[in-house]
């Protein structure tokens, strides 16, 4: 599989990255799951201190011990939680994120992270503070990298012009195009963007829309209604010889801002069902120039 540079940084990751988040808590089916995408060439794993109050870190920390040195090993702070009770509360603080990354490397069961994020963010937060944590983190040999997992344009500017962050995890589809505002000023400072939500939910998939959420359903998603996200998954299925889960995901992948597209299998046939789908070349510029007329560019609304 093809590799992308984060950022500046001598990370190279895969096309597509997997989502640890939905492996689950099954050690078998999760074993599966790490397995087909390492097999496939995925080098680039993401998880969280908070996905299943850490489990989900010790599961991967299980299974990538043989493996660890070549892979790329992301996960994120900033949610404090205590295990067992409901709820978090959101802690960037110098001393959280001290404390967090040590939890981190021992359920991980590795002594560094490559790229280590924060988890959300908002313009109120102490963010010379965080920073700091963050670049002591490096300079300590903790982690390698650092990034930023928010979409809001205050944050996001805050980070790219005080810190030396290298990517930024962001949700972005054809039915969510708020990011691509910001991605001349990411590409001037050459800070990489990590996709999350790339198939919006299933709604950019084959799967029937009386199987997508009800609230989906029901309300739509984002700035459509039910009835758009209709009309645009048959322009889609009825545009290009690609299915819509193919052209979702090249569509994502054609900026060359994008380091990696995060995509979450709770099955090893989803893993191969995505990674397959992969092949931008077979975007050119038409095409995608199409795509978005089919769909809509909103922009982010708050928080700017």
């Amino acid at each position: 599989m093809k590799k992308r540079r984060l950022g500046q940084s001598d990370l190279m990751v895969s096309e597509v990255g997997l989502g640890c988040m939905s492996i689950g808590t099954n050690i078998p089916t999760a074993k599966k799951v790490i397995e087909e995408a390492i097999d496939l060439g995925i080098n680039y794993l993401d998880t969280a201190d908070l996905y299943d109050q850490g489990v989900n870190e010790e599961i991967i920390g299980e299974l990538i011990m043989d493996k660890r040195q070549d892979l790329i090993l992301a996960t994120k702070a900033g949610n404090r939680f205590e295990k067992g009770k409901d709820g978090w509360t959101w802690d960037p603080s110098k001393s959280h994120i001290k404390k967090a990354i040590k939890d981190s490397l021992q359920r991980l069961k590795t002594d560094y992270i490559d790229l280590y994020q924060l988890h959300g963010g908002t313009i109120d937060d102490p963010i010379d503070e965080t920073i700091e944590a963050f670049e002591e983190l490096k300079q300590e040999g903790l982690i390698r990298e650092y990034g930023l997992s928010s979409i809001r344009p205050n944050v996001i500017k805050e980070y790219v012009k005080r810190s030396s962050i290298v990517s930024i995890m962001m949700q972005y589809s054809l039915l969510d195009r708020r990011p691509e505002e910001w991605f001349p000023l990411l590409g001037q400072h050459d800070v990489s963007v990590v996709v999350r939500g790339a198939v919006a939910k299933g709604i950019l998939t084959s799967r029937p829309f009386s199987t997508l959420a009800s609230k989906i359903q029901a309300n739509g998603y984002l700035s459509y209604t039910a009835n758009e996200l209709k009309q645009v998954r048959e322009q889609l299925a009825d545009y290009h010889t690609l299915s819509i889960n193919e052209l979702a995901l090249n569509y994502v992948l054609s900026s060359n801002v994008i380091a990696s597209v995060v995509t979450g299998a709770s099955r090893k046939e989803q893993v191969k069902e995505n990674v397959q789908a992969i092949r931008a070349d077979l975007l050119p510029a038409h095409i995608l120039d199409e795509l978005k007329q089919i769909t809509k560019k909103d922009i982010y609304e708050q928080h700017r």
